[in-house]
């Protein structure tokens, strides 16, 4: 297992932004690594980041302004090579469709619910460490 994972955070909310730093701890399970925290208040930001590499799974805020995280999430699906795997923060249930179209690979709701999204975090760190990448 590899020492740390980096998670990239997207939201132009400093406390969202806080609110899943805190959600993780320094590891969200422990059979995965502890957790390195990238944020991000700008989609070019998050392009940014995810062109240098080395970005293990993103958490983006479905309701950041100007620019969502679901519209963040499609729009680096289609243009970044071996994307990360991405869990979308929504607004509310109902949304969880729209996370669906963006190709999120998980979704969960705001505020942060510590548990369910620690689960969701680890769960997608153990994806990424078995398809080896």
């Amino acid at each position: 297992m590899q020492p740390t994972a980096t998670v990239l955070v997207y939201s132009d909310n400093s406390n969202t932004r806080e609110q899943v730093r805190l959600a993780t701890g320094r590891r969200p399970a422990a059979d995965v690594p502890q957790v390195e925290f990238v944020e991000c208040a700008t989609p070019a930001a998050v392009i940014m980041e995810l062109d240098k590499g080395g970005i293990d799974v993103c958490v983006l805020d479905g309701e950041a302004v100007p620019m969502g995280g679901m519209g963040v999430c499609r729009q680096i699906k289609d243009e970044i090579f071996n994307c990360p795997p991405v869990l979308v923060l929504i607004g509310r249930p109902q949304d969880a469709w729209l996370a669906t179209w963006s190709r999120a690979d998980a979704a969960v709701t705001l505020p942060v619910d510590p548990v369910e999204f620690a689960a969701s975090l680890a769960s997608l760190l153990r994806t990424k460490a078995l398809l080896g990448a």
